[in-house]
């Protein structure tokens, strides 16, 4: 009897091992779903973030199962684990990469379009402006507000040299960074692009305004990047604004 009452944990504790196995390898179906087929955009981008943050938490539930399977079976020899500690090793790397995505942002507030001019920010021309560009903020005087207070480092630069020159750098800036090319005007000084992020390629878009300043001979020059699709941005187009703007007066 002792024997057999001795046996029954090491039991439960494999049945929940392999629970906890298949948790974690049906939460990284799911990710791997979700994300290929929102990275193809056969669905939608954020329906593929969904899938993998739902991922997160089977992955998350499918850890709790295992650390109880571990409880459970504390004298099973090592060599039996090793299917289940190197898929909680999985999981835990998964659901502690979900974790670390907010803490990335700071405290970067529910903008999804950012700029250096507020008031009179540079216009799409041929990339169209999302039509709910306000979600999240309900008017412009907000938007503005929350902007100036999170983002106030967020400002236009002047460049020794002319628009034409500053136009046609930024551009190729732009294609060495990846992005995609809608309009380039050096003329005018104007430049759109779209830029993605992420495995599943979430699309911001880009514009440059560049003018003249008074004496004919520098660039000033305006930069906005706005996210397509969701509220907030994790802190991705005021990094994306300050990295190009930075890069472009160093070239």
């Amino acid at each position: 009897m002792m024997a057999i009452s001795g046996k029954a944990p090491a039991l439960r504790g494999a049945r929940v091992a392999k629970w906890a196995k298949g948790l974690i390898i049906a939460a990284l179906a799911v990710a791997a779903v979700g994300l290929v087929l929102a990275r193809y955009d056969i669905v939608g981008k954020m329906i593929g973030f969904a899938a993998f943050t739902l991922g997160g938490l089977v992955a998350l539930i499918g850890l709790i199962f295992g650390l109880f399977a571990l409880w459970r079976g504390l004298h099973t020899p090592l060599s039996a684990k090793k299917g289940l500690l190197g898929a909680m090793a999985i999981a835990a790397l998964y659901t502690g990469f979900l974790a670390s995505r907010p803490m990335t942002a700071g405290d970067a507030p529910s903008l999804h379009d950012l700029t250096t001019d507020l008031t009179d920010p540079p216009k799409f021309e041929v990339l169209a402006l999302r039509p709910d560009n306000l979600v999240g903020v309900d008017t412009v005087e907000n938007w503005q507000k929350i902007h100036a207070q999170a983002y106030g480092q967020l400002r236009a630069i002047t460049i020794a040299q002319p628009v034409p020159v500053i136009t046609a750098k930024a551009e190729r800036l732009a294609r060495e960074a990846g992005w995609e090319i809608a309009k380039s005007d050096p003329a005018r000084g104007h430049l759109e692009a779209t830029a993605s992020v992420s495995f599943i390629r979430f699309k911001d878009d880009i514009v440059l305004r560049i003018q003249p300043t008074a004496d004919g001979r520098g660039s000033k020059v305006d930069m906005r990047s706005v996210s397509r699709v969701g509220v907030g941005d994790l802190g991705v187009n005021a990094r994306r604004i300050s990295t190009f703007l930075e890069a472009l007066a160093k070239d």
